[in-house]
């Protein structure tokens, strides 16, 4: 019994694997006519396409409950091609006032940072109009 399902495992991860290789890899999208010839290193280091990552200035200001706990974030956003300063300076402002607001019991724990870090991918990807791809918590310090 045991080598019966030890060999469905095999198969099932050999054909899962040739699956996901066919599916997801640039070498299974053909070329478009017009880029015929171009190899996607070219587009790739073209200035200005691509993702970019931004870090924003530390986040320092106390919590909403205890009022005398002090928060410390770095955070930096991943956007989807280069964006204006206006637009950073808006995501810090606005990831500062949502801080501002957390409660202690609300970032405790994995699932805590886990809730923290979608409420500001949310909030970044809201505010920037859909061009934050990713919000990477760099530094998150309470005390």
């Amino acid at each position: 019994m045991l080598l019966v399902v030890t060999a469905a495992a095999v198969g099932m991860g050999w054909l899962s694997g040739g699956y996901l290789k066919g599916a997801g890899g640039p070498e299974s999208v053909p070329a478009a006519p017009e880029n015929q010839g171009k190899t996607e290193k070219s587009a790739a280091s073209a200035p200005g396409i691509g993702p970019t990552l931004v870090a924003l200035a530390p986040i320092t200001t106390n919590m909403a409950s205890p009022t005398d706990t002090w928060i410390r974030m770095e955070v930096s956003v991943v956007y989807d091609a280069p964006q204006p300063q206006a637009m950073t300076d808006d995501i810090h402002q606005d990831l500062l006032a949502l801080v501002r607001t957390l409660k202690m019991h609300q970032i405790e724990g994995a699932s805590g940072y886990q809730h923290l870090k979608a409420d500001i991918e949310d909030r970044a990807a809201i505010r920037s109009g859909g061009h934050v791809k990713q919000v990477l918590i760099m530094t998150l310090l309470v005390e």
